[in-house]
């Protein structure tokens, strides 16, 4: 690793920032929008006559012109960014949709819309609606109902459903009434984990758990010469393991 202090990289002729992904967003913003200072060393950059930032979607996600575009141009005010753009600025004034009032859009930035689809009541009306249709107590879709605003047709009434979950427990966590309520609605419910767990098994652990099924046939007379070569396999790997090596399928076997 190279340390360099922030007058060295101001005295470069040229700067280039990369990040990437929605753990740099905030940052990133900071970096970018808000005001110099040395708890964001990378805001010196403002400063700079010849400084460029490199992001992907997720790390530029908070920046003005990406999170609320309308602000710095001028838009096409399509159904998505209406929605997106009337939530945010309930969420933002902490008021209720329906609310809202044509100066409120006004004073922030939003008189085009105003324009286009206005008065405020109309719009209200609609984000309000939209976002009523989303809530229900049918997540697979309510059998013999009228579907045509519901989030999931009516027919078939039995889903075959798919969960993608990044991570084991990440379905519960996030999603287990919905879960529970499509099992109970008698879908076919799957659950596809993104992930098996094994990366964050530490090395010690794994081979405690091998020793452990060495110790447990030791002592009740099951002889298995499979498992002990896989022990003593995973054993010489695990004790000659270097930095960042990838484990033999053996390891992430038991890990995972």
């Amino acid at each position: 690793a190279i340390t360099l202090g922030v007058k060295k990289i101001m005295e470069a002729k040229r700067v280039i920032l990369l990040a990437w992904g929605e753990g740099k967003a905030n940052v990133v913003k900071r970096s970018v929008e808000d005001e110099v200072t040395n708890r964001v060393p990378a805001s010196f950059l403002q400063e700079h006559d010849n400084a460029v930032f490199i992001l992907d979607k997720e790390a530029s996600s908070k920046l003005t012109r990406i999170n609320k575009p309308w602000l710095v141009e001028k838009v096409i005010w399509t159904d998505k960014l209406t929605r997106k753009a009337v939530l945010g600025l309930a969420l933002q004034l902490k008021k209720p949709i329906l609310m809202l009032t044509d100066a409120d859009y006004i004073e922030h930035g939003m008189s085009d819309l105003l324009a286009d689809s206005g008065p405020a009541y109309d719009i209200n009306i609609k984000i309000f609606n939209k976002l009523q249709n989303t809530i229900t107590g049918w997540p697979g879709g309510k059998p013999n109902a009228d579907d045509s605003n519901r989030p999931e047709r009516a027919e078939p009434a039995r889903k075959r459903v798919l969960i993608f979950s990044p991570h084991p427990d990440d379905d519960i966590i996030s999603m287990g009434g919905t879960f529970m309520r499509l099992q109970e609605q008698g879908h076919e419910v799957h659950v596809a984990y993104q992930t098996s767990g094994n990366i964050a098994v530490a090395d010690d652990e794994a081979l405690r758990f091998a020793r452990f099924v060495i110790d447990y046939n030791e002592k009740f007379g099951i002889k298995s010469a499979e498992a002990d070569t896989i022990y003593q396999k995973a054993q010489t790997f695990l004790e000659n393991k270097k930095n960042s090596e990838i484990d033999i399928p053996e390891v992430r076997y038991i890990k995972g």
